[in-house]
Parts: structure tokens; C-alpha cells; sequence
């Protein structure tokens, strides 16, 4: 039997040059991904736009639109398609929550505040149970913007986030703020 002798440093060499392709390939796959997966909003988006001119009142496929906009971090376009289904059902609260964090992730805070009221205003009673989150963070978010403007109302506001959700520590340092 005949024994082979390698030299260590062209093994080492050879690793790491398997090794340096192996990244390499890894970051083209990652590339291309990340590019195939912005063209498929891009064509969900395109693709959801036309169903709307077809059928301008399809609230289905305006949440869809308003979700895909969301998801392109395209905060006017999500605002704007948002309100398009607020005007079709005034009275479906998770179209304001939506709003809400659209115009919250576009650092517009007066509209975010705005957006908030509405929705813990169009909440119906027996839709309380299943939005207890979304309604905790609606009235904290309220409660934060009017702290130092209308701190009785910051105060009743953070009153009913706890009373929602009472393990949100934000929630509870602000009540301890507001309250001190």
C-alpha cells in the first residue's frame, strides 16, 4: 500500500480556497434572492394594481395591495391604499390600526396618533376580546404623544393600555411617570 504525503500548508491553502468559493457562492445565492424576492412584490404589487382599476372597490384586493406596500416599507403607498379601504368600510377597525403603524414606520406621529384614536374608536364591543394587543398599544401610543400636552388624558389613556395588556413594561414606566 502505497501512503500518499501531503504538504500541510497546500492543504490548508486548498481549505480555504474551498472555503473563500464556498462564501463567495453564498453571497451571489443571497443577492440573487434578495433581488428575485424584491421583483415578486414588485410584480404582486403591479399585479394587484390592475385587479384594483378592474374592480376599484375590492377591498380584499386593497388590503393585499396595502400589505404588499407595507412589506416594500412603501409607507405613502400603504397610507394611501389604507384610506381607500377606510372609505369603503368606515366602520372595519384594522384598517386604522394599519394606518396607524404605516404612518408610525413613516415617522409621522401627529397622523400615527390620529390613526390610533380612530381605531380604539371604531373597536365594536364584542371585537374587544380578540384586539386586546393591538388596543394596549393604540391607547400607550396615544398615552406617550399627549404626556406632556394633556397628561390627564396620557393618564387615562396608559389607565386602559394596562388594563389590556398589564405586562407591557413600557406601559408601566410611563404609567409610573405619569403618575409620580
Amino acid at each position: 500500500m502505497k501512503m500518499v504525503k501531503v504538504n500541510a500548508k497546500t492543504l490548508f491553502l486548498g481549505l480555504m480556497l474551498i472555503g473563500s468559493v464556498s462564501f463567495i457562492n453564498a453571497q451571489t445565492t443571497q443577492t440573487n434572492s434578495t433581488t428575485q424576492t424584491a421583483a415578486a412584490g414588485s410584480s404582486t404589487i403591479d399585479s394587484l394594481k390592475k385587479q384594483i382599476e378592474a374592480n376599484p372597490k375590492d377591498t380584499e384586493s386593497l388590503a393585499k395591495l396595502a400589505t404588499a406596500y407595507q412589506e416594500a416599507s412603501d409607507w405613502t403607498n400603504a397610507v394611501e391604499t389604507w384610506k381607500k379601504i377606510s372609505v369603503l368600510l368606515p366602520d372595519w377597525a384594522p384598517s386604522y390600526y394599519s394606518q396607524a403603524y404605516a404612518y408610525q414606520s413613516a415617522k409621522d406621529d401627529a397622523n400615527a396618533k390620529i390613526a390610533y384614536e380612530k381605531y380604539i374608536a371604531t373597536v365594536k364591543p364584542e371585537e374587544i376580546e380578540q384586539n386586546k394587543k393591538n388596543l394596549a398599544y393604540a391607547y400607550f401610543y396615544v398615552a406617550f404623544s399627549e404626556q406632556k400636552t394633556d397628561p390627564a388624558k396620557a393618564k387615562e389613556h396608559i389607565a386602559k393600555s394596562l388594563q389590556y395588556d398589564p405586562t407591557n413594561e413600557e406601559a408601566i414606566k410611563l404609567s409610573k411617570a405619569l403618575n409620580s
